[in-house]
């Protein structure tokens, strides 16, 4: 079985700084495309940025210029520097991996169960 698990969430002022990390645990063979999602109270879970396995990038454009996506293949581990953080990016952030276990031929996707950030005076 593969877990992934999210940390980092804070309260933090806005135009703060906060670094969230996700860390996928088991019995893994190979971790593909790897994002970080963000859903608001009252709002439908938005993506907020991807990384693959060859260290490619996308983002959401409300978070451009401001959030930045890395991983560690040798730790199994995503992280998501978020800078100038404005109110409106207060959400539960969620992790999600393509991940193929040792167990399987195919890969499956996987949801870690989040971590707060609140940007707020």
């Amino acid at each position: 079985q593969v877990q992934l698990v999210e940390s980092g969430g804070d309260l933090v002022q806005p135009g703060g700084s906060l670094r969230l990390s996700c860390a996928a645990a088991g019995s893994i063979f190979a971790i593909y495309v790897m994002g970080w999602y963000r859903q608001a109270p009252g709002k439908q879970r938005e993506l907020v940025a991807h990384i693959w396995r060859n260290g490619s990038t996308n983002y959401a454009d409300s978070v451009k210029g401001r959030f930045t996506i890395t991983r560690d293949n040798a730790k199994n581990t995503m992280y998501l520097q978020m800078n100038s953080l404005k109110p409106q990016d207060t959400a539960d952030y969620y992790c999600n991996g393509h991940i193929r276990n040792y167990n399987d031929y195919e890969s499956h996707g996987y949801w870690g169960k989040g971590t707060q950030v609140t940007v707020a005076t």
